[in-house]
């Protein structure tokens, strides 16, 4: 039988490890084949893991230090704590040391702002580390937010003198019909989550403020056109709504001492059938071109609840299975007639 001790500060840190109704430790012991247990003491709480094979106790282990490090900061996300075990039990437990050090910028409330996966902390680099980034993936990965955060930092450390946050004006699905009231009210509905990440990052009173001064620009794609936007941060999001022409014409309005990120979902268009993604043919078209990052996120990514993660993955089986029919008559000989149709 191996054995390993986790000491925690106070009782109320071991909760947090432990979870509502000692769910994690209960994730944990599943995934690892352990068992985990808690004594109380003076000084603190001992975390005792215990079971037949010594590597299975020492991988629990580091699961449990990873998870006491990010329960002093405060309460641990369900999703956080699937994502720290499938990342020890893939070998990758080290790269996780990476986040601590990947804080952006504080929240209106001081909240440390940071990547919460490896791939969000590539994201950031590849933002810190490019003129112009594409961020695509599936919902959840933080996309938007996070560049928002580095639009924000940027703004602060007087890096560049605007935020300019866009996006088209396309309907998820849905005919919203005519909307009442001037320009403004008009586009809201589109832009919504824009203001709710500046929210966020600069509180109400203070993103009014910078919005009056036209610090900070959100308009929709279209009034992008003739403009060369100089000492910006520029985000296009929800990018896979671009037609090629419209993501060209954005792409070209970069000015000097710029930066743009380019996010979007190209499981998730809302294009009428037939039009090309302009986000889909600009990964194709900017590939490999020096200053230019395309980021991939994976389901792994999923900073949302876990459910969402699972409904990702559903959806991408289901595409997958639907596609092989298609495959297979598009492969057929005689334009994918059998010879009982001749």
């Amino acid at each position: 039988m191996s054995k390993e001790i986790i000491y925690t500060a106070s009782s109320e840190i071991t909760a947090r490890i432990f979870g509502i109704c000692d769910a994690y430790a209960k994730e944990i012991e599943a995934a690892f084949g352990v068992d985990i247990s808690n004594r109380a003491g003076a000084d603190g709480d001992a975390i005792t893991v215990t079971g037949e094979a010594a590597e299975a106790v020492r991988l629990a282990a580091e699961v449990l230090l990873r998870l006491r490090d990010e329960a002093a900061g405060g309460e641990i996300p369900e999703q956080r704590v699937s994502y720290v075990i499938g990342m020890v039990q893939g070998g990758d437990g080290s790269s996780l040391q990476v986040l601590d050090d990947s804080v952006v910028c504080l929240s209106s409330r001081g909240k440390p702002i940071k990547a919460k996966t490896v791939g969000q902390k590539q994201y950031l680099d590849a933002i810190a580390q490019n003129t112009v980034v594409l961020g695509v993936g599936p919902a959840g990965t933080g996309k938007t937010f996070l560049a928002v955060a580095m639009a924000v930092k940027a703004l602060r450390a007087k890096e560049v003198s605007r935020i300019i946050l866009t996006r088209p004006a396309i309907e998820a699905g849905e005919k919203l019909g005519f909307l009442p009231g001037d320009l403004q009210s008009k586009i809201d509905p589109y832009l919504r989550p824009l203001y709710d990440a500046l929210y966020e990052m600069m509180g109400a009173e203070n993103y009014a403020r910078l919005l009056e001064k036209q610090v900070i620009e959100i308009a929709p794609l279209a009034y992008m056109r003739g403009r060369t936007l100089d000492d910006s941060f520029i985000i296009l999001d929800e990018a896979q709504n671009c037609t090629p022409e419209q993501m060209k014409m954005f792409l070209t309005r970069l000015g000097f001492h710029s930066k743009a990120v380019v996010t979007g979902d190209l499981t998730q268009t809302d294009l009428p059938s037939g039009t090309k993604s302009g986000l889909a043919e600009a990964v194709r078209i900017l590939s490999g071109i020096s200053d230019i990052k395309i980021h991939y996120f994976t389901d792994r990514d999923v900073v949302r609840h876990k459910l969402v993660q699972k409904i990702i993955l559903a959806y991408e089986r289901y595409e997958r299975e639907q596609a092989k029919p298609r495959e297979r008559a598009g492969n057929a000989p005689h334009g994918g007639r059998t010879s009982r149709e001749k």
